[in-house]
């Protein structure tokens, strides 16, 4: 028991944390508790990925109750495949890491100065009346106005549409051809002769 406390505790120093291993950087809120909530629901991989499982629709109404079903059974696991086209998509463009760069290093700018104090226009020192405090919601659109060129310059518009078309592609590929699940409770449908 005491050396499972001591692992969990080394688990947080490290930045995770013991219960769902999310990064620390992660904040507490809507979008851990929603991340939580998928890592809860996933369905096992050796089944989203099991060959045996895959056919051809017989006709356009098993094609669409497949689709129907297998997303909304393994929504979770598109999810986290959309994760990984977008995690991709970025790791292979140097320039789209060097726009994200950019933009959070200016979001981690202003984040630092808001600590030592808050950040005025026109503050007293200018001679000027004194000035307005800056909302950090328009601190960080300056961010993204200061970042904007690189994110152009670094196609991020087609790297939008290709991760979802991508993601389209690969979900309903899956969605289309992967047999559907017997889920218990479910009552028998009767097929047309």
């Amino acid at each position: 028991m005491a050396a499972q406390k001591d692992q969990q505790k080394d688990a947080e120093a490290e930045g995770l944390s013991g219960t769902t291993l999310l990064p620390k950087l992660i904040p507490s809120g809507a979008g851990r508790e929603w991340l939580e909530r998928r890592r809860a629901t996933i369905r096992p991989w050796s089944t989203f990925v099991d060959q045996q499982r895959f056919s051809r629709p017989r006709n356009l109404g098993e094609l669409c109750q497949r689709l129907v079903r297998n997303v909304e059974y393994y929504q979770s696991n598109y999810v986290f495949v959309f994760l990984g086209l977008i995690l991709y998509c970025v790791v292979t463009s140097p320039m789209l890491l060097v726009a994200l760069a950019v933009f959070f290093g200016a979001c981690y700018i202003l984040y630092l100065r808001t600590l030592e104090s808050k950040l005025v226009l026109f503050a007293p020192q200018c001679h000027l009346p004194p000035g307005r405090e800056v909302s950090p919601a328009h601190q960080y659109a300056l961010a993204g106005g200061i970042s904007f060129p690189f994110f152009w310059l670094a196609g991020a518009g087609s790297a939008v549409f290709w991760v979802l078309g991508a993601t389209l592609v690969v979900i309903g590929s899956h969605a289309a051809f992967h047999q559907i699940e017997a889920v218990d409770g479910e009552e028998l449908q009767m097929e047309p002769v």
